[in-house]
């Protein structure tokens, strides 16, 4: 039996798909972020595992040096696995490396000039730890491990 008023109650019939509570959210686009420094051994390479480990939803994070290390400071690697961030699959990389890439956003560490273009250029003013105690090794760690975490909650605030 059909309810007085059809099926839909008199309403008119619904177009362009499914109700909106129906509809399935579209996932954020992801921004692209390059973080800098200058050998990518310490600050950058933080940054990106910062970024990786807790802002995947919100961003693709790389990183690159303006003169690239040979390795990573071990120590780097150290004061991130005391925070559960796995880097091992990092190695320095220098600009060229990511030079065809196409980011949205830029954060340079290394208190140096950039050549690098992007809609958005971000300076973080953080020392450089290389060849320091590893005292320095976790402040700057945790001060570009808040840096970072700023950049996420901003990212997961802005409109999609």
């Amino acid at each position: 039996m059909v309810p007085p008023g059809g099926i839909r109650g008199g309403c008119p019939r619904l177009r362009g798909g499914p109700p909106r509570a129906a509809r399935t959210p579209r996932a954020p686009v992801k921004k692209r972020v390059l973080f800098v420094c200058i050998g990518n051994s310490c600050r950058s390479q933080m940054a990106e595992g910062f970024a990786r480990a807790y802002g995947s939803d919100v961003m693709v994070a790389r990183s690159a040096g303006l003169s690239p290390a040979t390795v990573i400071a071990p120590l780097t690697r150290q004061v991130l696995a005391e925070r559960n961030i796995r880097i091992d699959d990092h190695f320095p990389k220098g600009l060229d490396v990511v030079s065809r890439e196409k980011f949205d956003m830029v954060v340079n560490l290394s208190g140096m000039p950039l050549r690098v273009t992007a809609p958005r250029v971000v300076e973080w003013a953080v020392k450089d730890p290389i060849g320091q105690t590893e005292s320095l090794y976790r402040t700057v760690a945790a001060q570009i491990e808040g840096l970072v975490m700023r950049l996420i909650l901003e990212l997961r605030a802005a409109p999609h």
